[in-house]
């Protein structure tokens, strides 16, 4: 048995922010296996975001955790959540649930059982199931071209909202990754893979959400301007006993 922190980084999601908690945790409660925990991340909302999840850790001790960053970033918002975690394995998901829970298990067990270093869902695999747009399907695929050519990632997916982490591996990792926004999904597979950190990719069942707040245009191009800065200056190497990383 592990603990698990599970994060759902949030910004104005005051509509469905409850019934997504209450949802995961029900999942939560039929699976005993682990010791589970959601913790809302919410990163600088305007909206009654806070006070809902405020209340919800009332309601619901020691299963529900409000988390306030006053920055506005998914990035931040995990940095901060997964850095100041004592649990176990610490994972996050969209509060859209967009991707299927029924994924967890595989995504978090490896990582509980010492197997794995980090996990992530992946819409693009071969046994995924993705209902989306063309769009969105073609800007994915584009952008995955684009990492594994210009930065070499070996992966099929590197912005699935559906990753996890061990609590080792977050230490190390994490504070090496500069990304405060979207980027931080991809720039932190990019720093494991170039450490030796051990990954692996898990096919999920991933539903579109219209009402997104992504903008995903913006967001694409934030991301090439991510891989550019990474290429510039070149990926962090995690150099245990010391206190600053090394560049290669």
């Amino acid at each position: 048995m592990a603990t698990v922190d599970l994060v759902l980084p949030v910004y104005n999601e005051e509509r469905e922010l409850e019934q997504s908690v209450r949802t995961v945790l029900s999942w939560c409660d039929a699976h005993p296996e682990h010791t589970w925990r959601v913790v809302v991340a919410d990163n600088a909302s305007t909206d009654g975001t806070l006070a809902i999840a405020r209340r919800l850790e009332g309601d619901l001790p020691g299963r529900a955790v409000a988390l306030h960053i006053p920055t506005k970033g998914r990035g931040i918002a995990l940095r901060t959540a997964w850095l100041t975690s004592t649990a176990d394995v610490l994972a996050y998901m969209d509060v859209d649930l967009a991707t299927d829970l029924g994924a967890l298990p595989a995504l978090v067990d490896p990582i509980a059982k010492g197997d794995v270093d980090l996990a992530f869902g992946t819409r693009l695999h071969r046994d995924s199931q993705t209902t989306r747009g063309l769009k969105r399907e073609l800007i994915s695929r584009t952008y995955i071209t684009i990492l594994k050519v210009a930065a070499g990632l070996r992966v099929s997916d590197a912005q699935c909202g559906f990753k996890a982490i061990s609590r080792e591996a977050a230490r190390e990792l994490v504070p090496l990754v500069k990304d405060t926004q979207w980027f931080f999904d991809s720039e932190l597979l990019l720093v494991a893979q170039k450490n030796g950190y051990r990954l692996r990719e898990v096919p999920v069942k991933w539903t579109d959400d219209p009402d997104t707040r992504v903008r995903i245009v913006k967001t694409a191009m934030e991301d090439l301007h991510g891989v550019w800065r990474l290429r510039r200056d070149g990926i962090p190497r995690v150099m245990r006993g010391s206190k600053s990383p090394a560049l290669s």
